[in-house]
């Protein structure tokens, strides 16, 4: 056995053995612990309605082999004789390991988190969606640049100056990528003010579209006609956009023209078939119809109603029965709907005209 008593590296074989055993042993048992972690929480999770146990879950179950390893490996060189830098050093790389794996950790719960509220909350509430979405981006960036700091800071680098000089280096590249920035500050404009979120139809120019994506440097639309529209965050803030997923009622005016041969007492029942027409439909709220003015070849009556929803079809259908019955009620009363026409007067030598 004296084989065993053998040293090297100031410990005798029989230390590393059990150092290697110990190492083994925690490496297996760490494993096992994950497996059975694993197990139990999601046997528990498909008993249950709350979200959270999923999310422990899937954290858990990302827990990486090599941050096991170098636990195991720690274990196993506590009952060895070793140089005060090796010991350092070794509990450095523990540190870094543990640093990367909670950043692993944290970033599986905040991404599980964010995939379950889009599914929950998208039909009721796309907006806090688009929100959420970009904080969670912005929160993973501060996550890892968190997680680089602390893992600096332990191997003995001085992160203030690193800090200080990566705000100079900061305001450089911000001068060469003022553009990119600029419609990165435009997106979290949209996501904190809210103009318009996803679903909501739009306005904008000559193109009109649905909100079909809101990321970090364009919003894309779908528009009428199938293709998608894309444009620059930063300018699609400097454009006049007209978000009609925010009306809540139409505000519908239309005229109508009769002809001047039309008697006095039928001009005068106008306003009220008008309004009787617009009455008769549903969703509909009536405000006014008058005789607006005399056209060039029309006597002109002009009515305002609301449409108390916002769905275009439904409009285009009240209206389609509005001028309907207005067609039928002026059948009824022989009243002409007046259509561009010019008489012609004609002067015949010695004065006399004929038309």
């Amino acid at each position: 056995m004296e084989f065993l008593n053998t040293v090297y590296f100031e410990n005798s074989i029989r230390q590393w053995a059990i150092a290697v055993a110990v190492m083994v042993a925690a490496i297996i048992g760490l494993r096992l612990l994950k497996a059975v972690l694993v197990n139990r929480l999601s046997a528990l999770a498909k008993r249950t309605t709350t979200e959270w146990d999923d999310i422990v879950t899937a954290a858990l179950a990302k827990t990486s082999f090599l941050f096991v390893l170098i636990v195991g490996v720690v274990i196993g060189m506590q009952s060895l004789h070793l140089p005060t830098g090796i010991r350092s050093a070794t509990g450095s790389v523990m540190v870094i390991a543990g640093l990367i794996q909670a950043g692993i950790w944290a970033g599986t719960i905040l991404t599980k988190w964010l995939d379950s509220y889009r599914t929950r909350e998208m039909q009721e509430d796309p907006a806090t969606v688009t929100t959420v979405s970009a904080m969670g981006f912005v929160a993973k960036i501060l996550l890892w640049a968190g997680v680089l700091l602390l893992a600096l800071d332990n191997l003995g680098i001085q992160i203030t100056a690193l800090v200080a000089g990566l705000g100079v280096g900061g305001i450089a590249v911000a001068l060469a990528l003022q553009n990119v920035l600029g419609d990165l500050f435009a997106s979290m404009s949209i996501v904190l003010d809210k103009p318009f979120v996803l679903g909501d139809f739009l306005n904008i120019d000559d193109h009109l579209g649905s909100v079909e994506y809101i990321g970090l440097k364009t919003t894309r639309l779908r528009s009428l006609w199938g293709e998608q529209v894309i444009f620059s965050n930063s300018d699609l803030l400097k454009s006049r956009v007209r978000n009609y997923g925010r009306m809540f009622e139409r505000r519908i005016s239309f005229t109508i023209g009769v002809t001047y041969q039309t008697p006095r007492a039928k001009l005068e029942k106008i306003p009220t078939m008008i309004r009787e027409a617009v009455e008769a439909q549903e969703k509909t709220r009536f405000d006014r119809s008058h005789f607006k003015a005399y056209g060039d070849f029309s006597i002109n009556f002009e009515t305002v109603y609301y449409v108390t929803i916002a769905d275009y079809n439904t409009y285009m259908d009240i209206q389609q029965a509005i001028n309907l019955r207005i067609h039928e009620r002026f059948e009824e009363e022989e009243i002409e709907f007046a259509y561009p026409t010019q008489t012609l007067f004609v002067v015949k030598e010695g004065g006399q005209s004929a038309s």
